[in-house]
């Protein structure tokens, strides 16, 4: 079963992505914020990780980089809102594998990470 580690500062977020992927990947961890994300992305090495943009301390985006620094092979998807949705974008040229835009439906959350462990 492929892992995932998910990082946003929303509590209700990570119970509610933790409760849609767990039937099918195994969610190894959920952290509050980017600096958590990336120190659990060494620890842990998720198959995929699913990242906020927004957060107090480190960003999706540093945090995305810095993942990207320790393997450039990581598998992670942005979660941002329409608003955002031009520097999502952006993060793709970056390395960011995929986004995903809240409010998301389970089924497009579940293909989308799928197609993305594919690749």
């Amino acid at each position: 079963m492929k892992s995932i580690l998910i990082v946003d500062d929303m509590l209700n977020l990570r119970v509610i992505l933790g409760k849609i992927l767990s039937p099918e990947f195994e969610v190894i961890y959920s952290a509050c914020d980017g600096s958590e994300g990336v120190e659990k992305y060494k620890e842990l090495k998720p198959d995929l990780v699913t990242m906020d943009m927004s957060m107090p301390n480190c960003n999706g985006i540093e945090a995305l980089k810095q993942i990207l620094e320790i393997d450039p092979l990581a598998k992670v998807m942005m979660i941002t809102t329409v608003d955002q949705l031009e520097q999502a974008q952006e993060l793709i040229a970056l390395g960011a594998k995929d986004y995903i835009l809240k409010p998301f439906s389970p089924d497009v959350v579940i293909s989308r990470i799928k197609k993305v462990l594919q690749q």
